[in-house]
């Protein structure tokens, strides 16, 4: 079966990293989500710009913030609501909720007509040797 999309990590076999491959799985799966948003409720009739930031803060948490000007969301507490959606009968209202079981805090910030940014934070945890 041939991938839709896909990344590729190449990193030294240091127990340091088991932390981040997680982390950057969880990321993957999360951004998708995010930047699908973007996409289909943000534009959804026209190209816009996506904006994607990510920072390591403190040396053991991801931040990954995804960044639109589009037309907003009127009321973010329903839009976070699982099954809720406003794209049609085709989409499944999962998004933020897709978005929260992968990360450790999700925050969205939105007006209506201004855009919206959806910051989403996790720990990678860094093993200890024994």
């Amino acid at each position: 079966m041939k991938a839709e999309n896909y990344i590729k990590f190449e990193f030294p076999s240091r127990s340091v990293n088991e932390g981040f491959a997680r982390a950057a799985a969880a990321a993957f799966a999360a951004v998708s989500e995010a930047v699908t948003n973007c996409i289909v409720h943000a534009y959804p009739d026209s190209l816009g710009k996506v904006t994607m930031r990510l920072r390591i803060l403190g040396g053991d948490t991801l931040e990954i913030s995804v960044k639109d000007s589009g037309r907003g969301i009127e009321d973010v507490a329903r839009a976070r609501e699982p099954l809720f959606t406003t794209g049609g009968e085709e989409r499944s209202g999962m998004g933020f909720t897709i978005m929260e079981s992968f990360m450790d805090k999700l925050t969205v910030r939105s007006k209506p007509g201004k855009g919206t940014t959806v910051t989403m934070r996790r720990t990678i945890a860094r093993r200890t040797r024994a």
